[in-house]
Parts: structure tokens; sequence; C-alpha cells
């Protein structure tokens, strides 16, 4: 049998390969504790900075910190979890987790405060690379692709809820009970871990030892790093977007909570439509490149559309190209997981963990740009960053193509 044989039958098993939707759903809920411990408590920054006694300097720190740990935290954890499997490593960082969500919310000073943090993060990046590793531990191809959209969209749908369901429980909660909140869903995710989540990955499949090295195998595949780096700034597109709307919708365009609130709504509803919309593609088994390579220029187009009309004299209608963009950021998102982590099928746990240090990294760069420019009074600085990072987007994601045309048996998982 020939090598192209042997890949499209390797592709036809593949294609039968399903994700069962409660174990999706469980592992989209253990993956969703960093957007939460991002955005839940912004709306309690005045009250930490209060009974903290300390300044909003320090209080950003604890932001600051939670994503260094991120970034850092999910590099670490892939690997481990390629040697030890994925299950004892996801109870063991849920633990950690789970004692350091305690010690945040129990906080004396904003120095534990910070430190606490960043262990949280260390920790809780296992949920998201381990998650992605176990979908890719279960299924490839289509199969893959489907799960993983479906699973990037509860994920992305996460940061835009967070901020208001953070805002409503400040009204009602001193900061140590949101932040106890928190600890009490991650307490949750633990349970879940242990009771329902099974093991994926055979000890036939496991590394003999923990080896990092593996990160740099998988960022030496041109087409992996490719799509890695077309997720990161397709994720930063939306992440500018988010840093930069409260000012935008609220001191620029004069929205009220409530409309600022139904904004952040239509975005979400748009992100679930896409995310179910590129799971029918994928069960149609549309290439999921190709998928890509029709979003990426809708979201290129609606982040020049938000400069344009930030200039015009009805800049509230910024919200169309916005719910817009969402709809078609998620549609690159999903499918450049799922054709990156085709390309690391033998290492999925080095895989993911990268892909998370892409999503993070990039995203983390774009946010304070975004903010940095907020103070002007208008949107266009914010929709500039965005327009820059999508054609970043677009021009990684092309490049990519055209080292994989060369190479087409790279990709004949989706032959």
């Amino acid at each position: 049998m020939t090598l192209t044989a042997v890949a499209r039958v390797g592709a036809e098993r593949d294609r039968e390969a399903e994700v069962g939707l409660r174990l999706l759903v469980l592992l989209a809920f253990i993956a969703a504790a960093s957007p939460l411990a991002i955005d839940l408590y912004l709306a309690s920054f005045p009250g930490i900075q209060r009974d903290l006694a300390t300044t909003p300097t320090m209080v950003q720190l604890t932001l600051t910190a939670y994503l260094v740990g991120i970034s850092i935290g999910q590099p670490i954890w892939g690997p481990i979890s390629e040697r030890y499997g994925r299950r004892r490593p996801l109870i063991l960082s849920n633990t950690i987790t789970v004692a350091s969500s305690i010690l945040v919310a129990l906080a004396p000073t904003i120095d534990v405060l910070i430190a606490g943090r960043l262990v949280q993060a260390l920790s809780a990046g296992s949920g998201m690379v381990i998650a992605r590793a176990m979908i890719a531990d279960r299924a490839h191809g289509y199969a893959g692709v489907r799960a993983l959209t479906l699973m990037m969209t509860i994920l992305g749908v996460v940061p835009v809820v967070a901020p208001t369901l953070g805002g409503l429980m400040a009204t009602f909660l001193p900061w140590r009970g949101v932040l106890g909140v928190f600890a009490a869903i991650v307490a949750a995710q633990l349970v879940v871990s242990v009771r329902w989540v099974p093991e994926t990955l055979p000890a036939v499949r496991r590394t003999a030892r923990v080896q990092y090295a593996d990160l740099g195998r998988v960022l030496a595949r041109p087409a992996y790093l490719s799509y890695g780096v077309t997720l990161g700034l397709s994720v930063a597109v939306m992440m500018a977007y988010l840093a930069g709307s409260s000012f935008i919708y609220q001191e620029v365009l004069g929205f009220s909570p409530v409309g600022y609130g139904l904004v952040f709504a239509a975005n979400a509803v748009a992100m679930i439509a896409a995310g179910l919309f590129s799971s029918r593609l994928a069960r149609r088994e549309i290439h999921p490149a190709r998928t890509a390579a029709l979003a990426l220029p809708g979201v290129v187009v609606c982040c020049l559309a938000l400069a344009v009309i930030a200039q015009t004299p009805w800049p509230a209608l910024i919200v169309i190209p916005s719910v817009a963009n969402a709809f078609c950021v998620n549609l690159v998102t999903g499918n450049c997981m799922g054709l990156a982590m085709a390309q690391a099928r033998d290492l999925p746990g080095a895989g993911s963990a990268v892909l998370g240090l892409f999503m993070f990294g990039f995203g983390a760069a774009a946010t304070p740009l975004a903010s940095a420019f907020g103070g002007v009074g208008s949107a266009l600085p914010t929709a500039v960053v965005m327009a820059v990072t999508a054609l970043a987007a677009a021009s990684a994601f092309v490049i990519g193509r055209w080292w994989v045309v060369r190479h087409p048996l790279v990709e004949t998982v989706f032959a």
C-alpha cells in the first residue's frame, strides 16, 4: 500500500472518530476556568484597592500575574500530560487551583493576592491544554475540527459574558465573595475531573519521560506554526476589542451599562452561531482551511469598517461590524485550531501547549495596546490595532497554505 493510500485509510478512520457531547461539555467546563478567572473579578478592582489599601497599579498586577502564569503554565503541563497521561495531571493541577483560589479569596495583602493569582494561573493552565489534548486523543480530521470548534465557541463566549456576570455579582457581593464564587467553580471542576473525565491517552502512547523538547519539535513544523500564529493573532483581535470596548461604548458613544451588556450579548450570539455553522461545515467535510480562508478576509474587512465608521457622524454603527467580526473570528479560531492540532497528532500535549502560549501571548500583547490608546475620544485607535492584527493573521495563514500546497502529504488527514 502506498503512503498516500495509508494516509487515506487513516483519514477514513479519523472521520469515524467522535468526541461524545457529554465529554466535550465536561472538558469545556474545565477549560473555562482561565477565561473566568481573568474577567469575573474586573468589576471588583475598586473594592480590592480600597480594602487592601493599595494602588490601582498594584491591583492591575493581579491580572498581569495571571496572564503571565497562564502563558507559562500551558507549556509546562503539555509535556507532563504526554508522560503521565491526561487524567492524573489534570486532577493534580485542579487540586492546586482549588487551594490557590481559596488563598486568593482570603488574601490579607495585595502581595499575597498577586502571588496567589500567579500560582492559580500556573495550575489552571492545565485545564485548557489538557482539554484540547484529550479531544485530539479521541478525534482527528473533521471530527476533531467539529469538537474543537464547539469547545472554542464555549470558551470564546466566556470572556464576553463574564465581565457582565462579574459586574452583577459585584453589586451585591464584596470582592472576596466574587473570588469565593470562582473558588467554588474550580472546586466543581475538580469533582468533574475525578468522577467523570476518563483517561484518553493509553500507556503505550505515552513518552518515556517529560520531554520539553517536544515543544520545539512542533514549532519546527511550518504548517503548525502558521496555523498556530493565525489562531493566536485572531484571538488577539477579539482581545483588543474586549479591552477597548468598555471605553468605546460607554465613554465615547454614551451607551448605558444595559446597552453595553446588550452589545456583548449580540457578540456572544454571533460567536455561538459561528460555532454551530463551522461544526456543520466540518460535518459536511468542507476543508477547515477553506472555511478559515473565507472567514479571514471577513475579519479584516470588519476591522477596517470599524475604523471607517468611527470617523463618520454615526459612530454607533460600529456595533454592526463588531458583531460580524465576532462571527468571522470564531470561524477562524476553531478551524485553525483543528488544522494546527492535525499537524501535532503524534504530540497532542505539546501541540496544545504551544497553541495556548500563542493565544494568551498574542492576546496579552494586543490588550494593553488597545487600552493604551483608548483615551483619545475615538474608537479609531482600537480599530487600528484590530485591523493590523487581523492583517498579520491573514498573512500568516497565506504563508502556511502556500507551504502546505507544496507539501500536500502533511495534511492528508483531511483527504
